[in-house]
């Protein structure tokens, strides 16, 4: 089973906030009645001392502002992410980790997930996380190439979008890190960007016609033959959409045990 950070925040930052603001509504005052009245009696060195709060609620006052702001900025602005597969490869390598926008494809609520702020539609060619259809628990992260309403093939290893053939070219072999298969790389354009493709010549394509239905996106890894995309299970309803992949902010080198210095920084195109 997966780990349910979103909804493990939103829990603690609602206990905190319920164990702070109850005490200030209710027990806050009394304390330091009972202060004052000590101070009068000589119980105190000082009338009016600042009544000791109970350890509960000094950790709640401590933590609610750290989490409510760790929330609001998961939620609404950037999320990160690790890359845990070579679906998406040459674009995204096993060990990078990256920056999503939550802010491109509509503000959402945590946890409900429901759309309280329209901000934008998602593009062909776009670098998309989502939640898992059959699974909403996981997280995945594939490439847009399909729209409400179009017609998406995939025959012979190249991507059809409405009856016309995605343009492809061939800029040579790509070998995974930390492999040695060649893996046959190429430039393919969805609109008006270009982004790279693997495809491998002793792998099985999977192949067959489908229209993307309303309110839903047809996604696919750039590592065409070895990703789980939208050609095995449908495609993903806008509900599931997280939001864009944007940058690698970091990358750690499994092989070598270290950072990989050269991809911190690089866009996700």
């Amino acid at each position: 089973m997966a780990f349910d950070f979103e909804g493990v925040l939103v829990a603690a930052t609602l206990i905190c906030g319920v164990i702070w603001a109850l005490d200030a509504l209710f027990f806050a005052a009394a304390r330091r009645a009972r202060v004052a009245e000590g101070g009068a009696e000589g119980e105190a060195e000082t009338t009016g001392a600042p009544a000791a709060d109970p350890v509960l609620v000094e950790y709640a006052r401590s933590f609610f502002p750290v989490l409510l702001i760790v929330l609001l900025l998961r939620s609404f602005v950037v999320e990160p992410f690790r890359i845990p597969s070579e679906s998406m490869l040459p674009t995204l390598e096993v060990g990078d980790f990256i920056v999503v926008n939550k802010f491109s494809y509509g503000v959402r609520l945590p946890v409900l997930h429901s759309e309280v702020m329209n901000t934008g539609e998602p593009e062909r060619g776009d670098v998309v996380v989502f939640r898992y259809p059959r699974n909403p628990s996981i997280n995945y992260i594939k490439r847009i190439v399909g729209l409400p309403g179009d017609e998406i093939a995939y025959y012979n290893r190249r991507l059809f979008v409405n009856g016309t053939p995605v343009t492809i070219e061939r800029v040579g072999t790509y070998v995974p890190p930390g492999e040695e298969a060649e893996l046959m790389h190429y430039q393919e354009r969805l609109g008006e960007g270009e982004h790279g493709i693997v495809l491998d010549p002793s792998g099985r394509s999977i192949e067959g016609e489908y229209e993307v239905p309303e309110g839903e996106y047809f996604v696919m890894g750039d590592n065409r033959d070895h990703s789980n995309d939208s050609r095995r299970w449908g495609a993903v309803p806008d509900s599931h959409l997280v939001g864009e992949a944007e940058m690698i902010w970091m990358h750690w080198d499994w092989d070598s045990g270290g950072i990989g210095w050269a991809r911190i920084g690089n866009m996700i195109e």
